[in-house]
């Protein structure tokens, strides 16, 4: 069984901020300890105790000053950031307030979604442009075991779906969803532009190219028909806009 020193976090173990954590605190901050992406050790804990470990700093720091003593040089920074934390948590707290009573969130996180997409996409499709290597398509086949006649020859359907998913799915939230809104299919299947004309010159298409070029990078490390593997590492390295991603402390010596 772990003793309190070993359960107390470390941002929580000075001696000055004892009399200020509560029993409530210290029994919320036992470490979840598990393994990342790749296998190191880590530990990390609840996020729900971040209000109560920024007001420890703070009532410390306030019990200081009033006691007419200098704040720690080598707090100072730690108890700024709690500062800034509280009252972030409080901002958003009444906005969220305000926007449940009212129905509004909805409405904000449409609002908040279209900026994004704004920045990465133009109101009309620019003329087109070369902007998918041919070494992207070539990794494709090479990895699914295909034979490849080069680009003079008419590719698989299926790199169409390949493209959305290794690309487009992994650019910017929903950003595939604006695209097929923006660009739809005319009665006979056919788009009237490439998605990536619609892509803005400032930021659609420099990301476009950072992500392409990491990609290929990516693919080349695997073998001749490795796509289940390819797909697996995939995920680890450009996970599909909107999936979680993890947060946590290096334990490891």
């Amino acid at each position: 069984m772990l003793s309190t020193a070993e359960t107390t976090p470390f941002f929580l173990q000075a001696e000055v901020l004892k009399p200020f954590i509560s029993d409530e605190l210290s029994a919320a901050t036992t470490p979840i300890f598990y393994r990342d992406k790749s296998g190191r050790k880590m530990v990390g804990y609840d996020a729900r105790i971040l209000p109560q470990v920024a007001e420890v700093y703070l009532k410390f720091r306030d019990q200081w000053r009033k006691d007419g003593k200098s704040v720690p040089h080598t707090m100072e920074k730690v108890i700024t950031a709690a500062d800034v934390v509280i009252r972030g948590l409080a901002t958003v707290g009444i906005i969220a307030l305000v926007d449940e009573a009212t129905g509004y969130q909805a409405v904000r996180d449409r609002d908040a979604l279209q900026q994004v997409l704004d920045l990465y996409l133009r109101k009309e499709f620019a003329a087109w442009a070369k902007r998918f290597p041919d070494e992207f398509y070539r990794q494709i086949y090479r990895l699914k075991g295909w034979e490849w006649m080069g680009m003079q020859k008419n590719r698989v359907p299926l790199i169409g779906k390949y493209t959305n998913d290794l690309v487009y799915d992994r650019l910017a939230p929903g950003i595939l969803t604006e695209l097929r809104e923006r660009n739809p299919r005319d009665e006979r299947g056919n788009r009237k532009a490439k998605h990536h004309q619609w892509l803005t010159e400032g930021v659609g298409h420099p990301r476009l190219a950072e992500h392409l070029y990491g990609l290929i990078g990516l693919m080349r490390a695997f073998p001749e028909g490795a796509w289940a593997a390819f797909k697996v590492a995939l995920q680890n390295a450009y996970p599909k806009k909107g999936s979680n991603l993890d947060i946590f402390i290096d334990a490891s010596p």
